[in-house]
C-alpha cells in the first residue's frame, strides 16, 4: 500500500506496516469513478486504527490507489493544494483543530470537484442531513461493519451515494426498534415514470439538474418537472430528504429504481 503522510511523526508511524495501496477508479466525463486508472485519496482522521481499517477495505477493493493522511483541517487543506489530482477525501467530522462541517463546507468552495464521503462516529440523522446538504456523496458510520464499508465503497465508487440504511429509515419521531413495514412500495408503486426513474437515479448520484439534463439529453426545465414529481411522490420537500428516502425504500439499489 503506497501511503503519503503530512508529518514526519506518522511517516515514520506507519513506514513498517505500511505497503502499495491502489484502487483502479476515477470520475468519467459525469464524475463516475467507474474507469480503470491509479486513484488517489486523502483520509482526513486523527486516528490511527480508522486509518488501517479503510487501509483493508481499500485493499479488498483494487491495489492501484494511493492514500495521503492528514490528522486535522489544516493539514488537510494542505494536502489539498498539494496533490490537484485528488479524487476522493474521506472525512471525519471530529478533527482536532475545529468542526469536520465546516471543512466540508469549505472543500465545496474551494475544490467542488472532488468526491467527499464522510466516515463519522456520528449516527445523527441531523448530521447525515447536513452532510448531504454541503455536498456528500455519502455517510458511513465508524461503527459499520467490514463487509458493509466495502460494499458502501463500492457503491460510492459507482457513482452512488451511501447512507446508512437502519439509521435513514426511521424519522425523529420513530424509535429505533420501531417495525418496518413487511414489504416496502417500488418506484413504479410509488407512481414514479419511467423518465423519473432515471432522474431520480441520477440525482441519487448527486448531479445537478443541469447535468441531469445533459445525460437524459432533456430540456432543464423538464428535468426540473421531473424532480418536482420525484420528490412529491417521495413526501420530500428538498433534494437531500429525496435521496433519503428513496434510499430508505431502496431505490437506489433495487432494479425498479433503474
Amino acid at each position: 500500500m503506497k501511503h503519503a503522510d503530512s508529518g514526519d511523526r506518522k511517516r515514520q508511524q506507519f513506514r513498517k506496516t505500511s505497503s502499495v495501496l491502489t484502487l483502479d477508479l476515477i470520475h468519467n466525463n459525469n464524475n463516475r469513478m467507474d474507469e480503470a486508472v491509479h486513484m488517489k485519496i486523502l483520509v482526513v482522521d486523527d486516528h490511527t486504527l480508522i486509518r488501517e481499517a479503510l487501509y483493508g477495505v481499500m485493499r479488498e477493493l483494487r491495489d492501484d490507489t494511493t492514500i495521503i493522511e492528514a490528522p486535522d483541517s489544516l493539514r488537510a487543506m494542505r494536502c489539498i493544494e498539494e496533490n490537484p489530482d485528488l479524487e476522493l477525501i474521506v472525512l471525519d467530522l471530529y478533527l482536532p483543530d475545529g468542526s469536520g462541517f465546516d471543512l466540508l463546507a469549505e472543500l465545496r468552495q474551494r475544490a467542488p470537484t472532488i468526491a467527499v464521503v464522510v466516515l463519522s462516529a456520528s449516527n445523527d440523522r441531523d448530521d447525515i442531513v447536513r452532510a448531504l446538504d454541503l455536498g456528500a456523496l455519502g455517510f458511513i458510520p465508524k461503527s459499520t461493519q467490514h463487509e458493509v464499508m466495502v460494499s458502501a465503497f463500492k457503491l460510492i465508487f459507482s457513482g452512488g451515494i451511501y447512507l446508512p440504511q437502519e439509521i435513514i429509515g426511521r424519522s425523529h419521531s420513530q424509535p429505533a426498534t420501531q417495525p418496518k413495514p413487511a414489504r416496502l412500495p417500488s418506484a413504479v408503486e410509488l407512481g414514479l415514470t419511467e423518465r423519473q426513474r432515471e432522474v431520480l437515479g441520477l440525482m441519487m448520484q448527486g448531479k445537478s439538474n443541469k447535468m441531469i439534463g445533459r445525460v437524459l439529453e432533456i430540456a432543464e426545465p423538464t428535468v426540473k418537472n421531473h424532480v418536482t414529481a420525484v420528490m412529491k411522490a417521495l413526501k420530500a420537500s428538498n433534494r437531500t430528504e429525496t435521496v433519503i428516502a428513496a434510499t430508505a425504500l431502496g431505490l437506489g439499489t433495487r432494479k425498479d429504481a433503474e
